[in-house]
């Protein structure tokens, strides 16, 4: 397929590697933002082909595994109600509350419905007039757009049972926290680039100038990946901090302009809690007081809802790239996919669950076969045990 099948060339991203190699000189710790970036890294590879110099570690660029626990507690509660139809993307059925999951609400006789667009949870309100539609707005700035949407198109059709549970969050603020933390070790971050292809890159410019880090705007394929890297180690290298785009078939430096405008019409930034990291100052969207009647947390009382993290599980430490999956000592024994104790071993882009279903790739040297030369046209990769 044109435009994959190139970014994904055993041969290209070999030279890529050979380019980090022959350039870096000194130990650098570069952060892949987004979730599936890490499930690339870890699919194909990539870590095995830098030189052991070069350090990845994986941020909180899954939309899912940084949802807060007492939100999804929130939802488990919204769910449960018998007046309620309760729509949400797939991979948030499983992501464990307190105490149960929406698909175990859901077997309990609770209405919970699978979509793929809140368009469709605003279609079923349409369809439905006799039940309260709820939508669980989650995602970066990527998904914000399509629910903003939804919600100014409830509004303009009247309709008064349609409401949406928001978490939506924003990176930028994300990588201020993360850099600002006594913890950090990261030197360098490859942004991700369908985030960017809407927000745009300028708010990514004073991030590394105040704290010294480049920041590559990049794709999700492994030759993006790479060349993502090896632009971070150039710059790390020269002593240079500065924003440079990767990703430049999809990106421009200013957006998607008609999204930002829809953006800022419907949701104004607040305060959000990251699970596993805590809370990070103007870092999430909430509806403006034009949209709050369609606010599911106001609507349904359920601002009073919190909850605590099992104690076994590290993901706030994967989430801030300290610790990485294997890290866990429940990971792969007491959490698996199917009895998770995180949201990070649930989510299609949840680190946890990539090293689950590729670590077999993980320890593939730079002499071996590559994943790329027989696993690049979209196969699934093997699980060990």
């Amino acid at each position: 397929m044109k435009y994959v099948d190139e970014f994904r060339n055993e041969t290209l991203a070999r030279r890529y590697a050979d380019r980090i190699r022959a350039t870096v000189t000194k130990p650098w710790t570069i952060m892949e933002i987004c979730g599936g970036q890490t499930h690339t890294i870890v699919k194909y590879g990539i870590e095995a082909l830098l030189p052991e110099s070069v350090t990845l570690v994986h941020g909180p660029g899954c939309p899912v595994c940084v949802t807060p626990l007492e939100l999804i507690d929130k939802a488990l509660a919204v769910a449960a109600r018998p007046d309620v139809i309760f729509a949400s993307f797939g991979d948030m059925l499983r992501v464990p509350g307190s105490g149960k999951d929406l698909l175990t609400v859901k077997a309990e006789g609770g209405d919970v419905r699978i979509v793929y667009s809140p368009l469709d949870a605003l279609a079923l309100a349409q369809r439905r007039p006799d039940r309260e539609i709820v939508f669980f707005a989650v995602g970066f700035e990527t998904t914000a757009p399509a629910t903003a949407m939804a919600v100014r198109r409830a509004q303009q059709l009247g309709l008064r049972n349609f409401s949406v549970l928001c978490s939506h969050v924003l990176v930028p603020p994300a990588i201020d926290a993360l850099l600002s933390s006594p913890a950090n070790r990261v030197q360098a971050f490859l942004a991700a680039g369908h985030v960017c292809a809407v927000m745009g890159y300028e708010d990514y410019r004073p991030l590394a100038a105040r704290h010294r880090v480049p920041i590559i705007v990049t794709g999700f394929e492994p030759v993006d990946l790479l060349q993502g890297v090896w632009l971070a180690v150039k710059q790390l290298e020269a002593g240079r901090a500065e924003v440079e785009n990767q990703y430049a078939r999809a990106v421009r430096p200013e957006g998607n302009q008609e999204a930002r405008r829809l953006l800022d019409e419907v949701f104004e930034p607040t305060d959000r809690s990251w699970r596993g990291i805590g809370l990070i100052p103007q870092s999430g969207y909430r509806l403006r007081d034009a949209f709050a009647e369609y606010d599911a947390e106001r609507r349904f009382d359920a601002a009073g809802i919190s909850a605590q993290e099992s104690p076994l599980c590290i993901a706030g430490l994967v989430l801030q790239g300290v610790k990485k999956p294997h890290d866990c000592p429940a990971f792969g024994t007491l959490c698996t996919p199917e009895r998770p104790l995180g949201a990070p071993m649930v989510s299609s882009e949840g680190a946890c669950a990539a090293y689950y279903h590729y670590r077999n790739y993980s320890t593939v040297s730079p002499s071996s076969p590559s994943p790329l030369a027989g696993e690049g046209r979209g196969g699934g990769g093997r699980r060990t045990s």
